[in-house]
């Protein structure tokens, strides 16, 4: 007997599971986040301490903003993330583009190409983050956000301020990026 218009169905009593893919992803999020410098260096007491002067202040903002790029910009999504759990469409949003960073900005195996040039990692940043806030933004929750992104500035600059730059060796790019400017 035929069934015709059937659909058909796999001879499997589950879905394949395409592993290579799946172990693809794992390796992606792992080098992705490989960029995150280790919390406990970030947080290392004996590494704390007031700046000399302003221009110290000014020197250890410069290159803690450089070391620690992705931890803080894990602090804004967790401080905004907090803020909005009283909303609950802006939190769907959020969610929306925590996996448009994961994707764009933590999981990129090499540089974005837009119209046969090369985005750069600061820009992709920081057009991740004007499209963030402005579609957050968008949700109802100005008041809510615009705490969240405060209170997040307050947090990343008190600590680039704090933590001593002597100990933080950077890569040779970000390292020639900073003699540069």
């Amino acid at each position: 007997m035929t069934n015709y218009g059937a659909i058909p169905t796999s001879s499997h009593g589950s879905p394949v599971v395409d592993l290579d893919s799946i172990s693809r992803v794992k390796q992606h999020i792992k080098e992705g986040l490989a960029t995150r410098r280790p919390w406990r260096a970030m947080f290392d007491f004996h590494s704390m301490g007031l700046p000399r002067g302003v221009s110290d202040a000014f020197s250890r903002i410069k290159k803690n903003l450089v070391y620690f790029q992705t931890n803080y910009a894990i602090v804004f999504l967790v401080v905004i993330f907090f803020s909005l759990i009283k909303h609950p469409t802006s939190l769907i949003v959020l969610t929306v583009l925590v996996f448009v960073w994961i994707f764009l900005y933590f999981l990129r195996d090499e540089p974005i190409k837009l119209f046969s040039y090369q985005v750069d990692d600061k820009t992709v940043l920081v057009c991740l983050s004007v499209v963030t806030i402005v579609l957050l933004f968008l949700t109802d929750a100005t008041l809510n956000i615009a705490g969240a992104l405060l209170i997040g500035a307050v947090l990343v600059l008190i600590h680039a301020v704090v933590r001593k730059t002597e100990d933080l060796f950077l890569d040779e790019e970000a390292a020639m990026a900073e003699t540069l400017a």
